[in-house]
C-alpha cells in the first residue's frame, strides 16, 4: 500500500472510533472540570493533564470550567457535549455524590464511563485573620448559643466540608439542619469570602488553604482526618473531643457511550499518567494522598460511596 493511501485510511478509521487511543497518539485530551478555577476539582485536572502529556498519553490538553450545582451542570455538559468521545475527561469525586443526593439533578454518573479514583484528601477549618475566635471551641461554643450566626463557607450543597460541619453540629449536640452554611461555585469564590472575613469558618482541602495559612491569612482549627496529617500543625476534631471524621476522593470519568475497549484505552492512560514525576510533584505540592483505583473495584466504590454518604446525610440531618 503506497504510504499516502495508508495514511488516508488511518485517518479515516480514527475518525469513526475504530482505533484505540493509543493508536490515534491521543492528540487532545479534553477535560472538563465541572467547578470554577481555583479548587481542587480545577487543581486536580490541570495536574493530571500536566501528568498526562509528560507521560505522553497525550499530545496536548484543553480544559474547560464549568461550575454549578456541586458539578452537575459540568456533568451534564459533559453528558450531552462528549457522547462516544474516547479523548473526552471529567474530573469528579466525593463532592459530585453528595451533590447529586441532596440536589437530585436530572443528570447522574450512570451516564458517563468510570475511570479511576487519583487522590484522598481531608478538609481543614479555618478562621479569618481577624475572627474575633481562636479556636474551634468558641466556634463551637458560638454554635451552640446561636446556630444560625456562624456562617460555614465551603464548597457545594453535599461537599464534605458541608457534611462535616453538620456532623460537627450533630457531635456537639446543636440541630444540625439549623447550620447556616454558605456553598460557593468553586475554591477561588470561596477562599475569596473567608479572606475578606464574609463567613464564620471555612472549610476545604488543606492544599487549597495551605498558601494563606503558612502567611497567616487563615487560622486552622481543625482537621477531618482521624490521626494529623504529615507535615500539617493542626489538630484533628477528634483530638478536640468532636468526633467527627470524613475524607474527600477525586476521580475521573470518561465520557458515555465508548466502548470497553475504549474504557480500557484510557484508564490505561490515566494509570500510565500517575506513575510520572509530574503527577508525583503535585502530590506532594498539595498534600494528596495517593488512592489509585480503577476497573471493577472503582465501580463498586462509587456505588459504597453513595450509600455510605446518604447514610451519613440522614444521620446529620441534612436529608
Amino acid at each position: 500500500m503506497r504510504r499516502d493511501t495508508f495514511l488516508k485510511s488511518l485517518a479515516a478509521l480514527a475518525a469513526v472510533g475504530s482505533l484505540p487511543l493509543t493508536a490515534q497518539a491521543a492528540a487532545n485530551i479534553k477535560m472538563m472540570i465541572p467547578a470554577n478555577p481555583g479548587g481542587g476539582w480545577d487543581t486536580t485536572g490541570r495536574a493530571l493533564g500536566k501528568a498526562l502529556i509528560e507521560a505522553k498519553g497525550a499530545d496536548t490538553v484543553s480544559f474547560e470550567n464549568k461550575g454549578g450545582a456541586a458539578g452537575a451542570l459540568g456533568l451534564a455538559q459533559f453528558i450531552n457535549g462528549s457522547k462516544g468521545d474516547p479523548n473526552a475527561l471529567m474530573v469528579m469525586g466525593a463532592v459530585m455524590l453528595g451533590g447529586i443526593i441532596t440536589g437530585k439533578p436530572p443528570v447522574n454518573l450512570s451516564q458517563v464511563t468510570p475511570i479511576a479514583r487519583l487522590t484522598s484528601e481531608y478538609n481543614v477549618f479555618v478562621l479569618p485573620a481577624n475572627s474575633p475566635f481562636k479556636t474551634m471551641a468558641d466556634v463551637v461554643a458560638q454554635l451552640k448559643k446561636d446556630p444560625g450566626s456562624v456562617k460555614w463557607g465551603g464548597g457545594s450543597r453535599g461537599s464534605t466540608e458541608h457534611i462535616a460541619a453538620a456532623m460537627i453540629a450533630r457531635e456537639v449536640g446543636v440541630d444540625a439542619s439549623k447550620i447556616n452554611y454558605v456553598a460557593f461555585r468553586g475554591g477561588g469564590e470561596a477562599t475569596a469570602a473567608i479572606l475578606g472575613g464574609n463567613v464564620t469558618v471555612g472549610g476545604s482541602g488543606y492544599s487549597e488553604f495551605s498558601e494563606y495559612i503558612a502567611t497567616g491569612k487563615m487560622k486552622p482549627i481543625g482537621v477531618t482526618s482521624g490521626a494529623r496529617l504529615k507535615g500539617v500543625p493542626v489538630p484533628t476534631l477528634k483530638e478536640q473531643g468532636i468526633n467527627v471524621e470524613i475524607g474527600n476522593w477525586r476521580g475521573v470519568y470518561g465520557a458515555p457511550g465508548i466502548t470497553a475497549e475504549q474504557r480500557k484505552a484510557l484508564t490505561d492512560l490515566v494509570l500510565k499518567a500517575v506513575k510520572s514525576k509530574a503527577w508525583a510533584e503535585a502530590l506532594e505540592k498539595n498534600s494528596w494522598t495517593p488512592a489509585v483505583l480503577a476497573g471493577a473495584e472503582f465501580d463498586a466504590f462509587v456505588d459504597d460511596s453513595f450509600a455510605s454518604l446518604r447514610a451519613t446525610m440522614v444521620k446529620s440531618g441534612m436529608i
